[in-house]
């Protein structure tokens, strides 16, 4: 049916609010399958920054996206990211990809390629999904929707982090200006821009440890589990 809840648990907010990491754990707690779209977004930026694309144009990028096969595999609590059979699990957090991603990933064309990429990945349940609409766009009947926030320097000090462990050199005013830039686009887009849904669950990390921000989720999704066996 239309309107039959499916066993996945949506996962969305803006960069920097935990989406990631916090979505990978409830994963393997559960023992569900992790879906990071997030990587699978950058995955298409750096194949179109490596062949030079004009990432405004449509044209190409369909070009490109219909030639892509991108897959995430999950091997000893690890995600490796495969784009066109090369592992770049190590290659999506650069600081060139991390600019460039917004607009790639801004792109109706990208993204309805992307939508059909992930319901076939999400087709049999069981599924923590990470995005910007996730839980609005491609998994609409999510069983449980979470939506993350977080204040501007909490998620500026994440994200640099990130870079850090990347081996880039990273200035956390800089950071801050990015994310406030890649907020702008996201929740302004034409297609599926970044908002709540309106049966989500917000939840602030501003203050919150990984470890407390996964016992809530996993609380949330064993309490609706519950619920729906009374019925």
């Amino acid at each position: 049916m239309k309107n039959e809840k499916v066993d996945v648990i949506a996962i969305d907010g803006p960069a920097g609010s935990g989406k990631s990491t916090t979505a990978r754990l409830v994963a393997q707690k559960l023992g569900f399958t992790y879906l990071d779209t997030g990587a699978m977004y950058r995955a298409v930026t750096l194949k179109s920054l490596r062949q030079g694309l004009d990432l405004e144009n449509e044209a190409e990028l369909s070009s490109l996206v219909s030639t892509t096969k991108i897959e995430l595999c999950h091997s000893k609590g690890r995600l490796k990211i495969t784009l066109d059979d090369e592992n770049v699990t190590h290659k999506l957090r650069s600081q060139n990809v991390n600019l460039c991603v917004p607009k790639v990933a801004a792109m109706p064309v990208v993204r309805k390629w992307m939508v059909r990429l992930q319901h076939n990945m999400g087709a049999k349940g069981k599924l923590v999904a990470e995005g910007r609409d996730i839980g609005t766009v491609v998994f609409p009947n999510a069983r449980l929707k979470i939506y993350l926030v977080a204040s501007i320097e909490a998620r500026a000090k994440r994200r640099a982090k990130d870079f850090f462990q990347a081996s880039s050199k990273i200035n956390l005013n800089n950071v801050i200006e990015e994310l406030k830039s890649r907020d702008q686009i996201d929740c302004t887009r034409e297609t599926a821009p970044l908002r709540k849904a309106d049966d989500a669950i917000e939840l602030d990390t501003t203050n919150l440890t990984i470890e407390q921000q996964v016992d809530f989720i996993v609380k949330q999704w064993n309490k609706n589990t519950e619920n729906q066996d009374k019925m």
